[in-house]
């Protein structure tokens, strides 16, 4: 299952996921992992949750952030959610066909491991491909 909160940088999507990640500790049965751009998260989020800090890993496009998130899960099984902060951003991108790709690679893969994804991308929500916004 798949989750995009999309808006405008100031919109509120970065406090959102927030209040998502910090309630996702108390009703995940499995480890929640949170992926992001910069510190900006780190005295916000509870600390049982694994956050990782995407640019020390140069992942400069989407093929690398699959890489990166198969090799989270096949180094813990035991992941229940993944939160990406900032994709486009992440990936070094606009929102565009290429995110829808990998967002139905997302889903896939979410459904046959049985992994959540909440993902925020910071772009007009009325720009988004209809292939990003079947996630909204």
């Amino acid at each position: 299952m798949i989750r995009v909160i999309m808006g405008k940088k100031g919109s509120g999507k970065t406090k959102q996921m927030i209040d998502m990640i910090n309630s996702a500790v108390q009703t995940e049965h499995g480890n929640v992992v949170c992926i992001e751009k910069g510190n900006k998260l780190t005295f916000d989020i509870h600390y049982q949750i694994r956050l990782v800090e995407a640019s020390q890993y140069d992942i400069a496009n989407y093929t690398a952030l699959k890489g990166f998130v198969s090799g989270l899960y096949a180094g813990n099984y035991d992941i229940t959610h993944i939160f990406i902060d900032s994709l486009t951003k992440i990936v070094g991108s606009e929102c565009d066909n290429e995110t829808e790709k990998f967002l139905d690679w997302l889903n896939n893969f979410g459904e046959k491991h049985n992994i959540k994804f909440t993902i925020t991308i910071s772009d007009d929500e009325s720009l988004a491909p209809e292939g990003v916004k079947k996630y909204f």
